[in-house]
């Protein structure tokens, strides 16, 4: 308890121990999350997606400076491969933030994807929302870059941005991931290599022609992250959008639906864990199989069985 009072408080230290045992899943983690979800809320989360090598995570070092200004405190969530020796993340990210490592407002923390499809780690949800309860005003998560299954971005932030380059066919893997779908601002990085302004005009008539769900019309910004050239452009149009959310109401509604998806996640583990303990319980699983394969029984009964057991 002491923990988490020195976390709604505003305990960098505090918030870093909390993370570690969240993230490691260590018992009574959940009674973590219960304890500081009153304090949830505050916070505007940013996610920044797009393809290995787009430059991201020089990106977001540029980005993070601008938010964070004099007086905003903003955590980073980077999302890194995980070690094939620890287990750990690689830290790649981390190191090419080192900028922002000596900003009091800033707290960065390296998550290792562990397998996970979605672009983020297995925890990224839950760890944005102690960074929103122990006070962060932006968190900003930056995914691992894995291309056509990178979405789940979406149900953790208010504001997502695709990052793209113009080379390696991104904009037609952008297309087939399905990516513009769920941008809210497309920003293609590395503006200074041939084929950047093909790209741009490219993705703008991608936007002419698509099906808008809402009056917010993505914006297509070019960036040499590097340089830092764009980011106050790219900042300024982070600012527009959630100026949009919320004056056109989609923002409570946006909301709404990451609570709606992120209860019926929590309900899928539940139930995935508890059909497994019974299933592992003298091997149940391998005679159920079996009796499957012997055409005596058929996947979609077994099924049932396992459904109706208690």
């Amino acid at each position: 308890m002491d923990l988490i009072n020195r976390l709604l408080r505003h305990d960098p230290i505090a918030l870093a121990r909390l993370i570690t045992r969240v993230e490691n899943g260590e018992d009574g983690y959940e009674k973590i999350l219960k304890k500081t979800y009153h304090a949830t809320g505050r916070a505007y989360h940013l996610g920044i997606t797009g393809p290995p090598g787009a430059g991201k995570s020089t990106l977001v070092d540029g980005l993070v400076k601008r938010l964070a200004g004099k007086t905003k405190r903003v955590g980073v969530i980077a999302v890194d491969p995980t070690s094939p020796f620890s287990g750990g993340a690689l830290l790649g990210d981390r190191i090419r933030m080192t900028s922002l490592s000596t900003n009091p407002n800033v707290f960065i923390r390296s998550m290792a994807s562990r397998g996970s499809l979605g672009g983020m780690a297995r925890a990224t949800k839950e760890v944005a929302l102690l960074m929103d309860a122990g006070g962060m005003d932006y968190v900003v998560i930056e995914t691992i870059g894995v291309g056509q299954v990178e979405i789940d971005v979406v149900d953790a932030c208010d504001t997502t941005v695709l990052v793209l380059v113009p080379e390696s066919g991104d904009g037609v893997q952008a297309m087939k991931a399905g990516l513009l779908e769920v941008a809210d601002i497309v920003v293609v990085n590395k503006a200074d290599r041939d084929g950047a302004e093909k790209l741009v005009r490219e993705i703008r008539a991608i936007s002419e022609m698509r099906d808008k769900k809402t009056l917010w019309d993505y914006p297509v910004l070019m960036t040499e992250a590097l340089y830092e050239k764009g980011i106050d452009d790219l900042a300024k149009a982070i600012g527009e959008h959630q100026a949009y959310l919320e004056s056109s109401g989609e923002y409570v509604e946006h909301r709404k639906q990451q609570v709606r998806r992120h209860i019926q996640s929590l309900l899928e583990e539940r139930i995935r864990c508890r059909m497994e303990a019974k299933l592992l319980t003298g091997n149940k699983l391998e005679a159920l199989v079996q009796r499957v394969l012997n055409k005596e029984l058929s996947p979609f009964e077994v099924a049932d069985r396992i459904m109706r057991s208690r």
